[in-house]
């Protein structure tokens, strides 16, 4: 992978259906407001290592503005502007990471009523990212909550547990009905993420979601991080089964899982996709447009995608795609022409 993936500027046409689609909105504070902090401490987890992330702390003459807006911020996202709770809300932490591309600001905010608190993230905002974000709105079971404003990102916290965390504290414990569950959910998120072109999903940067039947727990997994969407050259960065991180959920896969059951798994989540697509069909067709017309991508690393996915598929309209977003068009069309193709089938043959 690139060492360091370059910000891409917001087009007219990606502005334009930001603001159809309500996720541009005027807001009262700028990601680049928030460098002004005069000086920083490390933040520590539970086990005294170094989270990568500092505390940052403004003079005493900014600090008291700086909040209200970011309170404000927080209503416009989570209640459309509505300003009758922002006397209940604190800023208790401003957080700012030092790792990564997006160097984003973490803000904790509590509800001094109840003690409740949420995050909310402000970064720099990059038209990859925003795509990342839009796709997996739409192409995903997960909904995502974010608005852009210039050059600022506010993106709603993503709740479960860390990738790499549950593989080393949680995946250890579990039964082997659970175990067999959570490699059904990694074939799946494998297969979505290749689909949709969506890279760089290391354990770190997606999380496990428990979530608690009437009699068992059933687990998802939920990428939290769309720096590398539609950005590499090379496939196997599009699948998560290759990365180092992940070693343990692939070999999960192997164990517990017969490869017709994998398959059929594959099959299932491309199916999925090929069904959101025709019920977001306007959404999702403008917002490829945009990225056909957009350069979110080097032209060495375009020209190398689309060989390894024309060897793949064997499908010709890869090698005459120009832009990282015609190659994501064609990828999207390929799964929707053979999911309709298989139903035609179906349905003659019945």
């Amino acid at each position: 992978m690139s060492k360091k993936k370059p910000t891409y500027p917001i087009s007219e046409r990606l502005e334009e259906y930001l603001l159809e689609c309500n996720r541009k909105i005027k807001i009262p504070v700028f990601y680049d407001d928030l460098l002004r902090f005069s000086g920083s401490v490390v933040v520590y987890d539970s086990n005294d290592e170094d989270t990568l992330w500092v505390r940052v702390y403004y003079e005493e003459h900014e600090r008291p503005e700086i909040e209200q807006s970011l309170k404000k911020v927080y209503t416009i996202l989570h209640s459309d502007g509505n300003e009758d709770a922002i006397e209940f809300l604190n800023v208790d932490a401003i957080d700012y990471c030092t790792f990564g591309n997006s160097k984003p600001f973490r803000i904790k905010i509590r509800n001094i009523l109840n003690d409740n608190f949420t995050y909310i993230y402000v970064k720099k905002a990059d038209a990859s990212r925003i795509y990342g974000l839009e796709l997996e709105h739409i192409f995903s079971p997960n909904r995502i909550n974010f608005l852009v404003y210039k050059n600022t990102l506010i993106e709603e916290h993503i709740a479960g547990i860390p990738g790499d965390v549950f593989i080393k504290d949680f995946l250890p414990n579990l039964g082997d009905q659970a175990k067999s569950q959570i490699a059904k959910e990694f074939v799946k998120f494998n297969e979505r993420c290749q689909m949709r072109l969506l890279g760089d999903m290391r354990s770190y940067n997606y999380v496990i979601v428990p979530t608690h039947d009437f009699d068992h727990v059933e687990y998802r997994l939920r990428a939290i991080d769309f720096d590398q969407q539609s950005y590499e050259g090379k496939l196997k960065v599009y699948q998560p089964q290759f990365f180092k991180e992940n070693f343990e959920m692939v070999n999960l896969v192997m164990t517990k899982l017969q490869p017709n059951s994998i398959e059929q798994y594959k099959k299932e989540e491309r199916s999925i996709l090929a069904k959101r697509m025709l019920n977001a069909r306007d959404r999702s067709e403008t917002l490829i447009d945009c990225m056909c017309a957009d350069r979110i991508s080097t032209d060495q690393n375009i020209e190398e995608l689309r060989e390894h996915l024309y060897n793949f598929t064997l499908d010709l309209k890869f090698r005459r795609s120009a832009t990282m977003g015609e190659i994501l068009k064609t990828a999207l069309d390929f799964v929707r022409r053979n999911y309709e193709n298989v139903n035609m089938r179906r349905l003659l043959e019945g």
